[in-house]
């Protein structure tokens, strides 16, 4: 009898709990020119650096600043370029079931540093959209 109650429990517990691992978030994170698989067979490529005016961390500024990236995501064949912000806003860009934001971009930039624009790496997370 506690085996059967402790198997109902189980299998409850796995049906409740599967929707909210389904939407979980992944984090990958990706070199320019370069690509990464992420889940649910989408493929992410670092396509450009578009602005980082992004504050120094070595200085004080009024405004945050912002870094823009280009992506390409594939999934089945298809796939589409897209822009995002470190500034994004709520609405996050859609493509094959799955929604895309940058996370962070290193590195950060520094007031005596000139970043290679070879040398950037992009954090990007992406959710299984609803």
């Amino acid at each position: 009898m506690k085996k059967l109650i402790a198997g109902m429990l189980f299998v409850v517990f796995a049906v409740g709990v599967m929707p909210v691992l389904a939407k979980q978030a992944q984090t990958v994170e990706v070199l320019i020119n370069k690509q990464v698989a992420a889940q649910g067979g989408v493929k992410i490529a670092f396509v450009e650096l578009v602005e980082d005016s992004r504050c120094p961390v070595d200085v004080d500024c009024v405004w945050a600043g912002n870094a823009k990236i280009r992506v390409r995501v594939t999934k089945n064949g298809r796939s589409k370029v897209i822009e995002l912000n470190t500034m994004s806003g709520k609405a996050l860009p859609e493509f094959g079931g799955y929604k895309f934001k940058l996370m962070g971009l290193t590195p950060e930039p520094r007031s005596n540093i000139r970043i290679n624009r070879n040398g950037y790496k992009a954090s990007i997370q992406v959710t299984k959209a609803r």
